[in-house]
């Protein structure tokens, strides 16, 4: 069975979650409660780091649709970075650079929240 699983840290108002290893069906839910518990404690502004994923499903992506209404409407907003090729490449098919700021590095993207 395929791996996953997230940490959190904080860096002042900002969570960023690291997502590790296979985010599929089976493993969406381990996100989904990571988003769920920021949202009860008030959490909106949020980084993810995708720096250690190998792999993303359409599980996975309805994950990030999910909650990013909800953030945007708490004046918040869900960044995305440090994506592999591959992964970004799933992304890009989705329209997601659309609707998501995508950075390269998560400090790209733990700074566009203080501008």
């Amino acid at each position: 069975m395929a791996e996953f699983n997230t940490t959190l840290k904080e860096q002042g108002d900002i969570s960023i979650i690291k997502l590790k290893g296979y985010l599929d069906a089976h493993t969406a839910p381990v996100l989904e409660n990571k988003f769920n518990e920021l949202i009860n404690n008030n959490k909106y502004k949020i980084v993810v780091d995708f720096r250690d994923l190998a792999y993303i499903s359409s599980a996975g992506l309805g994950v990030f649709m999910a909650y990013i209404e909800k953030v945007r409407e708490n004046q918040g907003d869900i960044k995305l970075a440090s994506m592999s090729d591959k992964v970004y490449n799933i992304f890009d098919l989705l329209g997601f650079p659309l609707l998501y700021e995508i950075f390269k590095t998560e400090e790209e993207a733990i700074k566009k929240f203080s501008e």
